[in-house]
């Protein structure tokens, strides 16, 4: 798909701007979570920068969005180890150990997710979007941050902690492979990926509910009523851009998807909740049939 054309800017220019703490743009906040490696510390300036920008939507003087390098890989801590996915170990979510690499398997997950969200932001910059874009993806990104750090609390009351097992190695991969591709990115990001967890998410539950872990289940909640509405940023704004270019949302989802994603999409699909952030199920069960 490549770069999409260019739009003028002026037309999505706000009367007022200001910049935020240390004269930072929204784009400069984005590069400082990319760049900061521990999960706790990220997380705490993914919230911080978030506050900042909406309160300053909130007053009418809409920090400037600005230009910025992101960084080709964020930063990351030494652990957890990263490593191929086929050689992460599985463990039995029966098990107290597999409830903890469950768990942590999440963590990860949402970590990536909070620079997946942030790095959006610079990565796109050249194209002008509305504001009400970087509203959805500083709310997701800060969301995530939130829901890194509920799973982290988690790990802690059963013992472990974030970076305590290997991880998945193959989470940034989206990222690199659509990194000059705007629609491909919302394509794949949240339209595959996070509406997978959409899928998932309810059975992961039910295994901590069997378990009565109930800290565990009241954080699994949370991230999965808050992931309807991230699966349903990418859809909107996926669509939005198609609607400006005169493209077919439906064949163009299905084209980048293949494009970009790695095998087919594999059902069971939580019909209803893909459905309520936007997403049919002829966008994407031709997808998992061939």
């Amino acid at each position: 798909m490549g770069a999409l054309p260019p739009y003028p800017r002026s037309i999505f220019k706000p009367e007022k701007q200001g910049t935020g703490a240390l004269g930072q743009s929204l784009c400069d906040m984005a590069v400082d979570v990319l760049s900061t490696a521990d999960g706790r510390e990220k997380t705490a300036k993914s919230r911080a920068h978030a506050a900042a920008w909406f309160a300053a939507r909130e007053a009418g003087t809409p920090l400037e969005i600005g230009r910025a390098q992101a960084p080709s890989f964020p930063a990351r801590p030494e652990a957890p180890e990263l490593r191929d996915p086929r050689d992460v170990p599985r463990r039995k979510p029966g098990s107290p150990q597999g409830r903890i690499a469950l768990m942590h398997a999440v963590a990860h997950i949402e970590l990536n997710a909070v620079d997946l969200h942030w790095d959006i932001i610079p990565r796109f910059a050249g194209t002008p979007m509305p504001l009400g874009f970087y509203d959805d993806w500083v709310k997701a990104a800060d969301e995530e941050s939130k829901h890194f750090n509920l799973m982290c609390d988690c790990l802690e009351e059963a013992g472990s902690h974030y970076g305590a097992l290997a991880a998945h190695a193959g989470m940034w991969r989206a990222a690199e492979d659509t990194a000059d591709d705007f629609m491909g990115r919302l394509a794949v990001v949240p339209m595959v990926l996070e509406a997978r967890g959409l899928d998932v998410t309810p059975g992961m539950i039910e295994i901590f509910r069997k378990a009565d872990a109930a800290r565990a289940v009241a954080a699994l909640e949370t991230i999965y009523a808050e992931e309807v509405a991230h699966v349903a940023y990418g859809s909107k704004w996926f669509h939005f851009l198609c609607g400006r270019h005169e493209m077919d949302p439906k064949l163009v989802f299905q084209s980048l998807v293949r494009k970009y994603f790695k095998g087919r999409l594999k059902p069971p699909f939580n019909e209803e909740k893909r459905a309520e952030a936007g997403l049919p199920p002829d966008f994407y069960w031709p997808l998992a049939t061939g």
